[in-house]
Protein backbone atom coordinates (compact mmCIF):
# COMPACT_ATOMS: atom_id res chain seq x y z
CA UNK A 1 0.00 0.00 0.00
CA UNK A 2 1.10 3.57 -0.72
CA UNK A 3 2.86 5.42 2.11
CA UNK A 4 3.48 9.15 2.43
CA UNK A 5 1.66 11.71 0.31
CA UNK A 6 -1.30 10.26 -1.62
CA UNK A 7 -2.75 11.22 -4.97
CA UNK A 8 -6.22 12.49 -3.95
CA UNK A 9 -7.75 11.07 -7.13
CA UNK A 10 -6.47 7.53 -6.67
CA UNK A 11 -8.15 4.63 -4.89
CA UNK A 12 -6.28 4.61 -1.54
CA UNK A 13 -7.40 8.16 -0.73
CA UNK A 14 -10.89 7.67 -2.17
CA UNK A 15 -11.48 4.46 -0.21
CA UNK A 16 -10.38 6.05 3.04
CA UNK A 17 -12.65 9.04 2.33
CA UNK A 18 -15.61 6.73 1.76
CA UNK A 19 -15.05 5.31 5.25
CA UNK A 20 -15.38 8.85 6.64
CA UNK A 21 -18.70 9.18 4.81
CA UNK A 22 -20.01 5.98 6.42
CA UNK A 23 -18.82 7.18 9.82
CA UNK A 24 -20.57 10.56 9.53
CA UNK A 25 -23.82 8.91 8.47
CA UNK A 26 -23.76 6.47 11.40
CA UNK A 27 -23.13 9.32 13.84
CA UNK A 28 -25.26 12.14 12.44
CA UNK A 29 -27.41 10.81 9.57
CA UNK A 30 -31.22 10.74 9.66
CA UNK A 31 -34.20 10.38 7.29
CA UNK A 32 -33.60 14.03 6.38
CA UNK A 33 -29.84 14.38 6.65
CA UNK A 34 -27.07 12.49 4.87
CA UNK A 35 -23.40 13.18 4.34
CA UNK A 36 -21.50 12.69 1.09
CA UNK A 37 -17.78 13.14 0.44
CA UNK A 38 -17.52 15.34 -2.64
CA UNK A 39 -13.77 15.67 -3.04
CA UNK A 40 -10.44 14.65 -1.56
CA UNK A 41 -8.05 17.61 -1.52
CA UNK A 42 -5.01 15.92 -0.01
CA UNK A 43 -3.98 12.90 2.00
CA UNK A 44 -1.14 10.90 3.40
CA UNK A 45 -0.74 7.42 4.85
CA UNK A 46 1.70 5.93 7.31
CA UNK A 47 2.30 2.59 8.99
CA UNK A 48 1.70 2.59 12.74
CA UNK A 49 4.12 -0.09 13.84
CA UNK A 50 2.60 -3.52 13.35
CA UNK A 51 -0.85 -2.43 14.51
CA UNK A 52 -2.18 -0.88 11.31
CA UNK A 53 -2.12 2.11 8.99
CA UNK A 54 -3.25 5.68 9.52
CA UNK A 55 -4.63 8.01 6.85
CA UNK A 56 -4.94 11.77 7.22
CA UNK A 57 -7.22 13.48 4.74
CA UNK A 58 -8.47 16.92 3.81
CA UNK A 59 -11.89 16.46 2.20
CA UNK A 60 -15.04 18.36 1.28
CA UNK A 61 -18.29 16.94 2.66
CA UNK A 62 -21.81 17.83 1.53
CA UNK A 63 -24.82 17.66 3.84
CA UNK A 64 -27.88 16.87 1.74
CA UNK A 65 -30.64 18.66 3.66
CA UNK A 66 -29.10 22.10 3.20
CA UNK A 67 -26.75 21.29 0.29
CA UNK A 68 -24.06 22.95 2.39
CA UNK A 69 -20.45 21.87 1.84
CA UNK A 70 -17.58 22.11 4.30
CA UNK A 71 -13.89 21.36 4.10
CA UNK A 72 -13.10 18.86 6.85
CA UNK A 73 -10.09 17.09 8.31
CA UNK A 74 -10.26 13.37 9.01
CA UNK A 75 -8.04 10.67 10.49
CA UNK A 76 -8.75 7.03 9.62
CA UNK A 77 -6.95 4.13 11.26
CA UNK A 78 -7.20 0.67 9.68
CA UNK A 79 -6.12 -1.95 12.26
CA UNK A 80 -4.40 -5.07 11.05
CA UNK A 81 -6.02 -8.43 11.67
CA UNK A 82 -9.48 -9.87 11.28
CA UNK A 83 -12.79 -8.49 12.58
CA UNK A 84 -11.53 -4.99 13.32
CA UNK A 85 -13.47 -1.96 12.09
CA UNK A 86 -11.70 1.25 11.07
CA UNK A 87 -11.42 4.01 13.64
CA UNK A 88 -12.41 7.47 12.42
CA UNK A 89 -12.07 10.99 13.72
CA UNK A 90 -13.60 13.74 11.61
CA UNK A 91 -14.29 17.41 12.24
CA UNK A 92 -17.18 18.92 10.23
CA UNK A 93 -18.63 21.36 12.76
CA UNK A 94 -20.53 23.69 10.42
CA UNK A 95 -22.45 20.88 8.69
CA UNK A 96 -23.92 19.75 12.00
CA UNK A 97 -25.60 23.11 12.61
CA UNK A 98 -28.42 22.40 10.14
CA UNK A 99 -31.47 21.43 12.20
CA UNK A 100 -33.82 18.77 10.79
CA UNK A 101 -35.65 18.04 14.05
CA UNK A 102 -38.99 19.46 12.88
CA UNK A 103 -39.15 17.17 9.83
CA UNK A 104 -37.92 14.19 11.83
CA UNK A 105 -40.47 14.69 14.59
CA UNK A 106 -43.31 14.99 12.05
CA UNK A 107 -42.23 11.75 10.35
CA UNK A 108 -41.88 10.01 13.70
CA UNK A 109 -45.34 11.02 14.90
CA UNK A 110 -46.97 10.08 11.59
CA UNK A 111 -45.58 6.54 11.56
CA UNK A 112 -45.89 6.06 15.30
CA UNK A 113 -49.64 6.77 15.11
CA UNK A 114 -50.38 4.98 11.80
CA UNK A 115 -52.86 2.13 12.10
CA UNK A 116 -51.24 0.40 9.11
CA UNK A 117 -47.54 -0.41 9.35
CA UNK A 118 -45.35 0.65 6.45
CA UNK A 119 -44.21 -1.80 3.79
CA UNK A 120 -42.31 -0.76 0.66
CA UNK A 121 -40.19 -2.39 -2.03
CA UNK A 122 -37.43 -1.39 -4.45
CA UNK A 123 -36.30 2.04 -3.25
CA UNK A 124 -35.42 3.22 -5.81
CA UNK A 125 -36.79 1.06 -8.64
CA UNK A 126 -34.62 -0.22 -11.51
CA UNK A 127 -35.02 3.16 -13.27
CA UNK A 128 -33.87 5.14 -10.23
CA UNK A 129 -37.36 6.40 -9.32
CA UNK A 130 -39.28 6.44 -6.04
CA UNK A 131 -42.30 8.19 -4.55
CA UNK A 132 -41.37 11.39 -2.67
CA UNK A 133 -42.89 10.15 0.59
CA UNK A 134 -40.57 7.12 0.47
CA UNK A 135 -37.38 9.17 0.24
CA UNK A 136 -36.96 9.46 4.04
CA UNK A 137 -37.00 5.65 4.24
CA UNK A 138 -34.41 5.41 1.47
CA UNK A 139 -32.27 7.84 3.48
CA UNK A 140 -32.88 5.81 6.64
CA UNK A 141 -31.69 2.74 4.74
CA UNK A 142 -28.46 4.53 3.82
CA UNK A 143 -27.90 5.50 7.46
CA UNK A 144 -28.54 1.94 8.65
CA UNK A 145 -26.43 0.37 5.89
CA UNK A 146 -23.59 2.71 6.84
CA UNK A 147 -23.18 0.67 10.02
CA UNK A 148 -22.54 -2.40 7.84
CA UNK A 149 -20.29 -0.58 5.37
CA UNK A 150 -18.23 1.01 8.16
CA UNK A 151 -17.80 -2.32 9.92
CA UNK A 152 -16.88 -4.17 6.72
CA UNK A 153 -14.50 -1.54 5.31
CA UNK A 154 -10.78 -2.11 4.89
CA UNK A 155 -8.10 -0.35 2.86
CA UNK A 156 -9.14 -2.54 -0.09
CA UNK A 157 -12.91 -1.98 -0.14
CA UNK A 158 -15.28 0.63 -1.55
CA UNK A 159 -18.98 0.29 -0.73
CA UNK A 160 -22.17 2.10 -1.70
CA UNK A 161 -25.77 1.23 -0.92
CA UNK A 162 -27.51 0.36 -4.19
CA UNK A 163 -31.10 -0.23 -3.13
CA UNK A 164 -33.54 -0.92 -0.34
CA UNK A 165 -35.02 -4.17 -1.66
CA UNK A 166 -37.79 -4.01 0.93
CA UNK A 167 -38.62 -2.36 4.22
CA UNK A 168 -41.18 -3.49 6.80
CA UNK A 169 -42.21 -1.44 9.79
CA UNK A 170 -42.66 -3.52 12.94
CA UNK A 171 -44.74 -2.61 16.00
CA UNK A 172 -43.27 0.32 17.95
CA UNK A 173 -41.24 -0.63 21.02
CA UNK A 174 -40.35 1.75 23.87
CA UNK A 175 -41.32 4.77 21.77
CA UNK A 176 -38.87 3.70 19.04
CA UNK A 177 -40.00 3.01 15.47
CA UNK A 178 -38.78 -0.45 14.53
CA UNK A 179 -37.83 -1.59 11.02
CA UNK A 180 -36.75 -4.70 9.15
CA UNK A 181 -34.74 -3.75 6.03
CA UNK A 182 -33.37 -5.87 3.20
CA UNK A 183 -30.62 -3.79 1.59
CA UNK A 184 -28.34 -4.29 -1.41
CA UNK A 185 -24.77 -3.08 -1.13
CA UNK A 186 -22.59 -2.50 -4.16
CA UNK A 187 -18.98 -3.62 -3.71
CA UNK A 188 -17.34 -1.23 -6.18
CA UNK A 189 -14.11 -3.25 -6.27
CA UNK A 190 -15.53 -6.68 -7.14
CA UNK A 191 -18.76 -5.25 -8.67
CA UNK A 192 -20.66 -7.75 -6.53
CA UNK A 193 -24.10 -6.98 -5.08
CA UNK A 194 -24.24 -8.05 -1.43
CA UNK A 195 -27.53 -8.63 0.42
CA UNK A 196 -28.01 -7.78 4.10
CA UNK A 197 -30.95 -7.94 6.50
CA UNK A 198 -30.99 -5.18 9.11
CA UNK A 199 -33.17 -4.94 12.19
CA UNK A 200 -33.02 -1.55 13.90
CA UNK A 201 -34.96 1.14 15.71
CA UNK A 202 -35.13 4.87 15.07
CA UNK A 203 -36.44 7.98 16.76
CA UNK A 204 -35.45 11.66 16.50
CA UNK A 205 -34.09 11.56 20.04
CA UNK A 206 -32.10 8.31 19.79
CA UNK A 207 -31.25 8.08 16.10
CA UNK A 208 -30.63 4.65 14.57
CA UNK A 209 -29.97 1.83 17.03
CA UNK A 210 -28.86 -1.36 15.30
CA UNK A 211 -30.32 -4.57 16.75
CA UNK A 212 -29.17 -7.18 14.24
CA UNK A 213 -27.18 -7.36 10.98
CA UNK A 214 -27.15 -10.53 8.88
CA UNK A 215 -25.47 -11.03 5.52
CA UNK A 216 -27.68 -13.09 3.21
CA UNK A 217 -26.58 -15.78 0.74
CA UNK A 218 -25.69 -14.59 -2.74
CA UNK A 219 -28.80 -14.19 -4.88
CA UNK A 220 -28.33 -15.25 -8.51
CA UNK A 221 -31.88 -14.52 -9.67
CA UNK A 222 -32.52 -11.17 -7.97
CA UNK A 223 -33.49 -8.08 -9.95
CA UNK A 224 -30.52 -5.89 -10.87
CA UNK A 225 -30.47 -2.73 -8.70
CA UNK A 226 -29.90 0.79 -10.06
CA UNK A 227 -26.39 1.73 -11.12
CA UNK A 228 -24.46 3.34 -8.22
CA UNK A 229 -21.28 4.26 -10.11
Amino acid sequence: MATGELNPNHYPARRAAQVVQHYLNTRYGSPYRLFHVERVYSGNAEDVGDSGRKYQLEISVQETASNATEKCSADIFFPRGEQHSPEVQASCVELLKNDTKVQEEALYQQYKMNQTLLTAHHLPDSHGNMEPDMKPFWHLGIVASSFVMLGESTENTLYNMAQVANVTQLPTENDQLKFDYHILLHDMVSQEIIHWKLLFTWSPAEGVHMLKMDQLPHCHDCDKPPNTN
